[in-house]
């Protein structure tokens, strides 16, 4: 009997593939908030992140937010104030137009869902019934103009530049984001262990395409693609 792919382990959710809880500062969001000013009190790393996060004060309540490039200790953060300055929240259809943006919320409140990474940043392209945003993998969106984002830039653009020098630490860096280090790929496995696995050489064997009604010990290698319904 052979074994379960990873991608069906993983999508079980036990705790081998999950990201470690303990490795998490806590939720980082957009707070509900409006016309406030906060102060920056600490910058904190985030082993869940990759980019560092911002400690910010509201009165008595700590927030963690994801920090701007270039963001001090001792700064100000304003929320729902007309500034346009680095790791300030504003509505896109307050923000000009060219200016570099991230976390950038779906629908008004959530939080904000797009360009977290660190290093990344979208752009404000142009205002209507609807704000245009280019994300950073260069594909455009119109937002509801009520959508929130912060100013600037994600910090932590050099995490690349840095190797990891060794297998263990690449390990660790990655589980705290539950993902995986190391892949094999289907064809270096036994056939025991994989559709793809087995024969003389390192080859598939058989139409690497498959169908979207397979079962999940089929379902590997090109999955085909959704039916494009057409629009009305």
């Amino acid at each position: 009997m052979g074994k379960r792919l990873r991608t069906q382990r993983r999508g079980k959710g036990s705790r081998t593939y999950s990201s470690p809880s303990h490795r998490h500062r806590g939720p980082v969001h957009l707070p509900k908030m409006d016309d406030l000013d906060g102060v920056v009190v600490d910058l904190v790393h985030s082993p869940g992140h990759t980019a560092p996060l911002a400690k910010v004060r509201f009165g008595e309540n700590d927030v963690f937010m994801l920090a701007s490039d270039g963001l001090q200790i001792g700064e100000t953060v304003s929320i729902g104030k007309v500034s346009v300055e680095r790791g300030h929240v504003l509505p896109l259809g307050r923000i000009p137009e060219s200016t570099l943006i991230f976390n950038v919320e779906s629908k008004p409140g959530d939080g904000g869902k797009f360009a977290r990474s660190a290093g990344t940043a979208a752009m404000v392209l142009s205002h209507g019934t609807r704000t245009v945003v280019r994300l950073p993998s260069g594909k455009f969106r119109s937002f509801d103009p009520k959508c929130r984002a912060m100013v600037g830039v994600v910090a932590g653009s050099g995490r690349g530049e840095k190797p990891f020098a060794k297998a263990g630490k690449k390990v660790q860096a990655l589980r705290s984001r539950a993902k995986a280090p190391f892949k094999t790929s289907g064809v270096a496995m036994n056939p025991v262990n994989h559709p793809h696995g087995g024969g003389s050489h390192q080859h598939v064997g058989k139409p690497s395409t498959v169908s979207a009604n397979a079962p999940p010990g089929r379902k590997v290698g090109r999955l085909s693609s959704k039916k494009k319904k057409k629009r009305r």
